[in-house]
C-alpha cells in the first residue's frame, strides 16, 4: 500500500537522461559514437541547510534524497518529510521536513566516509545502533530462489551492458516459480543505488520481511547496515566481502551470500535460514 495521500511528500519529477553518445576512436582508427553513463552533483538542502553533495547519475533523484536521508537515521517515517524538489539548473535538490531533522547537530557532526565506488557518507551512532535492528527469522532463502534471482538478474536490461560505469542494487521477493524483481535501479556507485531503493521502499510503503537484496557491488559494513535497516533479511552479490561486513552480518543475524554467479556462490553468514533445494 502507498503512503497515504495526505502525508506523502510533494515530489518533482526530474529523472536526467541516463546515458550521453559521444565519439571515441576504436583499435583500427575509427571514430565510434558510444555511449556512456551521465554523472551529475546533486547537493542536498533540508530546511535551507546544505547537508552533502551526492554525485549521481540522476535516474531517481527523489527516492535518492529520501533513501539518503532514512539510510543516514536523519529522518524516521516518510511522515516527517514534507516536500523533495529537485532543480538540475543548479544541481540541487531541496528537502522541506515538517519538523527538522532528527538529532541533526549530533549526527551531522560526527561523520565517517566510507571509501570504495561512489563513496558514501555515515553520520555519527552508526554502530551504536546496530543492535536496535531486528530482522525477521521467519522467512528462509532456498537454494533455487537464490538461482533464480541471478538469472533474472542478468536477463535484466540494464545500463550497464550499454554503457558501463554503474552499479546496480535490485529489490527482489520470492515466488512460487522462483523470483520477481520489483526494482532494479543503476548509479554511478552502489551507495546512491541502495539508498534510492530505500527510499522507493518508503514511497511504496513495502517492507523488507519477505524481500531479497542484490548488489553488484561489494558487501561492506555500509552496504550490511543499509540492508538490514530497510528489514531486508537477505544479501546477495556477485562480488566478494569486506571482513566488517561479515562481522556486522553475523552480528545481527543477516543471510549473506557473496560470489554469487551462474551455479556458484559463496554463502558467508545465516546459514540458519538457506535451504539447499
Amino acid at each position: 500500500m502507498n503512503a497515504p495521500p495526505s502525508r506523502r511528500p510533494l515530489l518533482s519529477q526530474a529523472s536526467r537522461p541516463l546515458t550521453v553518445e559521444i565519439p571515441a576512436l576504436n583499435e583500427h582508427g575509427d571514430t565510434v559514437p558510444t555511449s556512456i553513463a551521465g554523472e551529475h552533483p546533486l547537493t542536498l538542502y533540508v530546511d535551507k541547510r546544505e547537508i552533502v553533495t551526492l554525485m549521481t547519475l540522476g535516474a531517481a533523484p527523489e527516492a535518492l534524497t529520501i533513501g539518503w536521508l532514512r539510510n543516514q537515521r536523519l529522518v524516521r517515517s516518510l511522515d516527517e518529510i514534507a516536500a523533495v524538489q529537485v532543480d538540475w539548473d543548479v544541481d540541487a535538490v531541496s528537502v522541506t521536513t515538517r519538523g527538522g531533522l532528527r538529532d541533526a547537530d549530533q549526527k551531522l557532526g560526527s561523520r565517517t566516509v566510507t571509501t570504495g565506488c561512489g563513496q558514501g557518507t555515515v553520520f555519527g551512532g552508526l554502530m551504536d545502533e546496530i543492535d536496535e535492528i531486528r530482522l525477521s527469522h521467519e522467512r528462509s532463502l532456498k537454494q533455487s530462489t537464490l538461482y533464480a534471482l541471478m538469472d533474472a538478474v542478468r536477463q535484466h536490461e540494464s545500463i550497464y551492458k550499454q554503457a558501463g560505469a554503474v552499479h546496480g542494487c535490485a529489490l527482489a521477493q520470492a515466488t512460487p516459480g522462483g523470483c520477481e524483481i520489483l526494482m532494479f535501479v543503476e548509479d554511478v556507485g552502489r551507495h546512491n543505488a541502495v539508498d534510492a531503493i530505500a527510499g522507493q521502499m518508503w514511497l511504496d510503503g513495502l517492507e523488507g520481511a519477505d524481500k531479497i537484496f542484490y548488489t553488484t557491488g561489494r558487501l561492506t559494513s555500509e552496504m550490511v547496515i543499509k540492508t538490514a535497516q530497510m528489514g531486508i533479511p537477505f544479501l546477495v552479490s556477485r562480488s566478494g566481502l569486506t571482513h566488517m561486513g561479515w562481522q556486522i552480518a553475523q552480528r545481527i543475524g543477516l543471510t549473506m551470500v557473496g560470489r554469487a554467479q551462474g551455479k556458484h556462490y559463496l554463502l558467508f553468514s545465516g546459514a540458519e535460514r538457506f535451504e539447499r533445494d
